[in-house]
């Protein structure tokens, strides 16, 4: 896997993918950035949450359940001294299906923070991880 990161102007970065996707990144007002883009830290973030979320989808269709949706809302809290890392990430999962088992789900969400989500388990070596679920049926 690759990136290549090219400072554009100001704090405003991009990066682009070894497959070749463009994400532009940019600091804060106050750190010299115009607020256009996420932080690098949200990026890592928002990468937890979909690698999981892709976990999840997958091993649940792999499961023959009927997921219809599936979202992940991330909060985080960070250490106040440099260096600022991840001390807790809440991971709140939302799954829509027909017919969703809880324990398939609840199986799929441990898998993939147990054994497949490559980039929460690499954040869980500095952060608290918590998972939390809810499942809305639909028709």
């Amino acid at each position: 896997m690759e990136c290549t990161i090219k400072w554009v102007d100001g704090m405003t970065f991009l990066a682009e993918t070894g497959t070749g996707h463009v994400v532009a990144m940019d600091g804060a007002p106050e750190a010299g950035g115009r607020n256009l883009a996420p932080r690098p830290m949200e990026m890592m973030l928002a990468g937890a949450g979909g690698c999981t979320a892709f976990d999840i989808v997958l091993i649940l269709k792999r499961g023959r359940q009927e997921v219809r949706g599936c979202e992940v809302k991330l909060s985080s809290e960070r250490a106040e001294a440099d260096p600022k890392v991840f001390t807790r990430i809440t991971f709140h999962y939302t799954v829509r299906g027909k017919g969703l088992k809880a324990e398939a789900v609840e199986r799929a969400i441990h898998l993939s923070a147990e054994k497949y989500c490559s980039a929460s388990i690499m954040l869980g070596k500095t952060a608290e991880l918590v998972h939390e679920w809810d499942i809305v049926e639909c028709e």
